[in-house]
């Protein structure tokens, strides 16, 4: 049987990191929390599981997940957010796959998300699949912050795991309106580094083009006025991103 691993990064997560650890007790032969000094309960309720806690500054989503997946002891390493926990379904299937030896490089889920009071179970919000168990000598974390994926070698194997990642997402039409404009503003910030720019297709197509997937063509409408008010989100989200960029490069020009 194949020893796992499981990282997770945090800060000021006091609210949400006992129910992940929890989800993964009898998953995990290595717990690795890798913290930006947190200023809340979160160290010591991490202490409180026999985690192994490590305190490292924060870079970007993508640089701490590659620092946290580095830390890990065991070449098979399952990937969590501290908002997220592992439902059991899927603790079961981990530990399939854990007798089995991992005959694969890499285990892709669901994730289900939270949304002020219900999961939803449509549109882009759900599967959401999710590539999260990885032998981490076949893989790393990539993409633009703060929308972080897992990539695999070339010739990875790739499994699905029944079961889902539990994302306690958004309590509140608040948190998902200020959560929107601080990821929008690292997105932006991260495209304008890498030389990105924001032409006509990007500010006018591609919030609309969100909008008809999420909520059309991947059923959002099934989950009634929350599937709407999220596949508006969506599209608000990515032309205010693009807004932003556009911004960066008028600002550059001056």
């Amino acid at each position: 049987m194949q020893k796992c691993s499981v990282v997770i990064i945090t800060f000021n997560e006091e609210k949400n990191i006992e129910r992940c650890l929890q989800s993964v007790e009898n998953i995990a032969d290595e717990i690795v929390v890798v913290d930006s000094f947190s200023t809340d309960a979160t160290r010591q309720i991490c202490l409180n599981y026999g985690v192994r806690f490590i305190e490292h500054a924060f870079e970007g989503y993508i640089e701490q997940k590659n620092f946290a997946l580095a830390q890990a002891t065991n070449d098979y390493v399952l990937c969590l957010d501290a908002d997220e926990a592992v439902d059991g379904v899927l603790q079961q299937s981990i530990l399939a796959a854990k007798h089995a030896g991992f005959t694969c490089h890499a285990y892709e889920m669901g994730r289900s998300n939270y949304f002020c009071g219900r999961w939803i179970k449509h549109g882009a919000w759900y599967p959401d699949r999710k590539t999260r168990l990885v032998n981490r000598q076949k893989a790393r974390w990539d993409g633009i912050n703060p929308h972080d994926k897992i990539i695999m070698q070339a010739g990875a194997t790739l499994q699905r795991l029944p079961g889902d990642i539990l994302h306690y997402t958004y309590y509140s039409l608040e948190e998902l309106v200020t959560q929107g404009n601080r990821f929008t503003t690292i997105q932006a910030n991260a495209m304008f580094a890498s030389g990105k720019k924001a032409n006509f297709l990007k500010l006018y197509i591609s919030p609309l083009t969100a909008f008809v997937n999420g909520y059309f063509l991947k059923m959002g409408f099934l989950d009634g006025y929350d599937g709407f008010i999220i596949a508006k989100s969506v599209a608000y989200n990515t032309i205010l991103k693009y807004a932003k960029l556009k911004q960066l490069w008028q600002n550059k020009g001056k």
